[in-house]
């Protein structure tokens, strides 16, 4: 049987809805298994996708790592969940990491009340810190508005 993925372009990974397969390609050190993972995210249960993803977050490939990162997020858009490996793997990283568009996505599209007390957290001071940029560069618009209105005066 051929298959109909291509491990060496990534074509056709996007749609891998084989976790035996991917288990496969980690044994024999494939390249592109990142994009495979999110291929997984998007066609397998969050159960099945989740061990795998957490451990392409491990890869040496910062790349593949990326991708797997984006798999999380990717995973709690589509489910509104994430395990809780998948909460352990993204809270090792941080916000501030390779991690920070997948737990934003997960502060984004997972209920407050299912959160960890790790992203309950998070969730607050990313709120915070939000609010206080807006004002910031509101009044900075403010200062400037004033500045033009004096210059005019002139």
């Amino acid at each position: 049987m051929v298959s109909e993925w291509n491990w060496e372009t990534g074509e056709g990974l996007i749609r891998i809805d084989d976790p035996a397969e991917v288990d496969a390609a980690f044994e024999r050190g494939a390249g592109r298994i990142g994009t495979a993972v999110i291929g997984l995210a998007f066609n397998c249960s969050l159960e099945e996708a989740s061990p795998r993803i957490v451990r392409a977050m491990r890869l040496p490939d910062l790349a593949q790592r990326a991708f797997a990162f984006t798999a999380a997020g990717a995973a709690a858009r589509l489910n509104g969940r994430l395990t809780p490996e998948l909460y352990a793997a993204l809270g090792a990283e941080g916000p501030r990491s390779i991690a920070e568009y997948a737990v934003k996505d997960t502060l984004t599209f997972v209920p407050f009340r299912r959160l960890p007390l790790r992203f309950k957290w998070w969730w607050v001071a990313l709120g915070v810190r939000n609010k206080l940029e807006s004002w910031w560069l509101r009044s900075g618009e403010t200062i400037a508005d004033a500045w033009s209105a004096l210059r005019r005066r002139r």
